[in-house]
């Protein structure tokens, strides 16, 4: 019951920050996606400090975050790998459902850091359409961040990746980071509850550009899939 009411309190503190840091911020980022970018960060920032010591849970990173522009393809099990993986790199930018823009304050800089809003009809015109937006952002550099699953996911529970991540890569002909974590342990999706312990986010190696379709889906599940199981069977809950 105390672990309820610290993550009820925390939960509450981190979406009045949410709206005060976006009024603070927001002239910066209204003449500059770097003020967005800057607001964006520190509000990573805020979250993660404040989930020390509110509700005891700490986030490792593993691995080397790129700074270069490159394809990042990121399992994603909750809110909190979206936070771990914006504040390591310095210009990140996602591919994201297009009715997230018309959330209040979150599509609103989401806009101004380059994220990629993607209509999630048919699957072929999605893609399409995705593409499109892509190429025509490729004058802003930095890492481009992709859910391969379209979703957030729980830990242990399997969700084929889909083809777009594939078709994305193709067309950058950028290097592609995966991401392995296993946040959802703690931080579940649509739950108030936080768990205490020390959750991971893990680059791991850098898939080269240029596979084949085929390889790198396989190549890049197997990696994502393998090195998040293993960080869900590893994990310290409440210590």
């Amino acid at each position: 019951m105390v672990q309820l009411v610290r993550s009820l309190v925390f939960n509450v503190s981190m979406y009045v920050a949410m709206a005060v840091m976006a009024v603070v911020y927001l002239p910066w980022a209204l003449v500059s996606p770097e003020g967005a970018r800057r607001a964006c960060h520190d509000y990573c920032r805020y979250v993660l400090w404040t989930a020390r010591w509110m509700v005891g849970l700490r986030v490792e990173v593993r691995g080397t975050p790129p700074v270069e522009e490159v394809l990042v393809a990121a399992k994603h099990q909750s809110f909190l790998d979206i936070l771990v993986i914006f504040h390591a790199m310095p210009r990140p930018k996602f591919i994201m459902k297009r009715e997230l823009l018309y959330a209040p304050i979150l599509g609103q800089y989401a806009w101004r850091i380059g994220c990629v809003p993607v209509n999630r009809g048919k699957r072929g015109q999605a893609i399409a359409r995705m593409l499109a937006d892509v190429a025509r952002g490729a004058v802003d550099p930095g890492q481009l961040v992709i859910y391969p699953q379209g979703t957030r996911v729980a830990p242990g529970a399997k969700l084929p990746y889909k083809v777009g991540t594939a078709a994305l890569y193709q067309q950058l002909g950028q290097p592609c980071v995966p991401v392995a974590t296993n946040v959802g342990l703690f931080w579940p999706k649509r739950a108030i509850l936080r768990r205490p312990g020390t959750a991971v986010v893990e680059f791991l190696p850098t898939l080269p550009p240029g596979l084949a379709k085929e390889e790198f889906m396989q190549r890049l599940e197997q990696a994502v899939e393998t090195r998040s199981d293993a960080l869900a069977a590893d994990a310290q809950i409440g210590r």
